[in-house]
């Protein structure tokens, strides 16, 4: 008798073959380098249940380029196993062809010269109207948000996140969860919360004070679809007061929780689900531990991460979806769900080529009203770049690189420190950069760029802090996000060490000299977590630092030696 693992993974094959699964017909264009929307929206309708999914928007509401990461690095069990492929592995993995639109949207390599050829991607008004075609064919399709929506933009800044809110409320999702707008501070987030039209998910979200949970967040949302019962569980981020400034969001705590998750799944189930949905902004590499851990769950809809996986990924007999980031892509799964089971399902990623899809046009003029006020002032070119900017990869990324240039520059500093953070979309030579551009990548509710004295001791320990979050073989301690960039300096990094002994060969570039472990160094950088942190912000830093300039190029580095891959 075949085991229903097995049963599912030959159901992923037929999908596979049938073009159901991964990116369909869109990765087989090449020879005409042609694609239409129809071609794009494409899906032989399965089953009788349908999820929507799209995550990590990162308040990007127009057409952006977004460059995928040239490297990104698994260890333990996940050495080598997507989403830790990249480039030529990933084509080859999935039979993708280089120059192809897949090739373009989901691996890095002649980025500049694809970028050109297939245009932009993103734009929310894009995303509605592939949502729009879904629910035209599957007209109870759940829509599920899996959080990073209300951060990273100059108009999110500016409205505490209005801009995100009534955009998205127009989308109509049916449920989100959270991460980085937990950093427009907690009483914001009940502000919005107070009138939001759709669940807001998280069955880890704590009362900090009582060590109980939250009754602001709903564990979890039923739904009756398709003659079935689905249960949708909310994950938010876990490791919030780590990762992002505590002093924020005192009120609340959270972490994993496996415990109470298979608690939560025990209970939807009781209550008669045929099918657990997981909402997840756990990240990849967390969300495969946990359903390990975790009996029962069907799906997985994982955020954070920013990973554009093309198929469904199988731990057991949960499958695991990654939508990507920044409004690229949007992700359909369709699924057979009988007897208070999951027999089988077809998935689509979407990539939301913003030449190709037609904008809803209430969504544009809903869009455009948002922006508004501010257009002038972020549609004021400071510079020019003539080098591809992308922030993606473990160890180094253009942007991050120029930031860090500016903070050496202007903060007259020894070192410079960038966080790793992912969000922030690409621009490709010839680009103007405005000030909307700067933004982008660096608009956070905590971004003055400090300057203060570090001993060479006490940066190699920020080093081995951060290498261990990305590189420690147990998901649990990982937080997501890549490796602090860092200006003026250089060092070596073996990954296969355990902490405290990956990084060494510490070097102050503008002399050529070891770094010294009792010696004070000038550092500049910025997104520290430490409540009352001085200094401009780091956007008016690196605008000044462009001006400056005027063109801007950014060569590629080498100041990182990576051994133990």
């Amino acid at each position: 008798m075949i085991s229903r693992r097995d049963f599912l993974q030959v159901s992923m094959a037929a999908s596979a073959l049938v073009g159901a699964s991964g990116f369909g017909n869109w990765a087989k264009l090449a020879a005409q380098q042609a694609l239409t929307q129809d071609q794009l929206l494409e899906f032989d309708t399965f089953g009788n249940v349908s999820l929507i999914h799209i995550t990590d928007i990162h308040a990007q509401l127009k057409p952006i380029y977004f460059r995928e990461p040239e490297i990104n690095i698994g260890v333990g069990d996940n050495k080598g196993k997507v989403p830790h492929i990249t480039g030529a592995d990933f084509r080859k993995a999935y039979g993708i062809e280089d120059g192809s639109p897949s090739a373009y949207a989901l691996t890095y390599n002649d980025f500049s010269s694809l970028a050109q050829a297939y245009g932009k991607v993103g734009g929310l008004d894009r995303v509605a109207t592939v949502v729009k075609a879904i629910r035209a064919d599957r007209p109870d399709a759940i829509l599920l948000d899996g959080g990073d929506t209300w951060h990273g933009s100059y108009t999110c800044y500016q409205t505490d996140g209005q801009d995100m809110v009534n955009v998205m409320n127009a989308l109509k999702p049916d449920a989100m969860t959270f991460h980085w707008e937990f950093t427009l501070g907690q009483d914001r987030v009940r502000d919005i919360l107070a009138d939001l039209p759709f669940a807001a998910l998280g069955q880890n979200i704590f009362d900090a004070e009582w060590d109980e949970p939250s009754e602001e967040f709903a564990d979890y949302q039923f739904f009756e679809r398709g003659g079935a019962k689905i249960a949708v569980i909310g994950q938010a981020f876990p490791y919030m007061p780590i990762a992002n400034p505590g002093w924020m969001f005192p009120d609340f705590s959270f972490g994993i929780r496996d415990e109470r998750m298979q608690e939560m799944v025990d209970e939807v189930r009781g209550q008669g689900a045929d099918l657990v949905v997981v909402l997840s902004h756990n990240g990849f590499d967390v969300d495969k531990q946990m359903v390990s851990n975790v009996s029962g769950i069907d799906v997985v809809l994982s955020g954070h991460t920013h990973d554009a996986i093309p198929e469904p990924v199988l731990v057991g007999e949960t499958i695991i979806v990654a939508s990507g980031s920044n409004g690229k892509f949007v992700s359909r799964v369709d699924l057979d769900v009988r007897d208070g089971r999951m027999m089988g399902f077809r998935h689509k990623l979407i990539p939301i080529f913003s030449d190709v899809i037609e904008p809803d046009a209430e969504m544009s003029a809903l869009i455009d009203e948002q922006r508004a006020p501010y257009e002038a002032e972020m549609a004021e070119v400071i510079g020019q770049t003539d080098s591809t900017l992308y922030r993606r990869g473990n160890f180094n990324g253009t942007w991050d690189d120029l930031i860090c240039d500016a903070l050496l520059s202007e903060r007259e500093a020894d070192i410079a420190m960038s966080p790793g953070v992912r969000w922030g979309p690409s621009l490709i030579p010839g680009d103007d950069i405005t000030r909307e551009d700067i933004w982008n990548v660096t608009s956070m509710t905590y971004g003055k760029a400090y300057r203060s004295e570090m001993t060479g001791e006490f940066i190699k320990v920020i080093l081995e802090d951060v290498a261990d979050n990305i590189f420690n073989p147990n998901p649990y301690y990982q937080q997501g996000g890549d490796m602090v960039r860092i200006g003026g300096m250089g060092y070596a990094i073996d990954i296969s060490k355990p902490q405290g002994e990956r990084i060494s060969d510490m070097t102050l570039l503008s002399t050529g000299e070891a770094i010294d472990p009792a010696r004070n160094y000038v550092v500049a950088g910025w997104a520290s977590v430490n409540e009352g942190t001085e200094g401009p912000q780091i956007w008016d830093v690196v605008e000044n630092h462009i001006a400056k300039q005027g063109t801007v190029t950014i060569e590629a580095r080498d100041n990182v030696k990576v051994t133990g891959v």
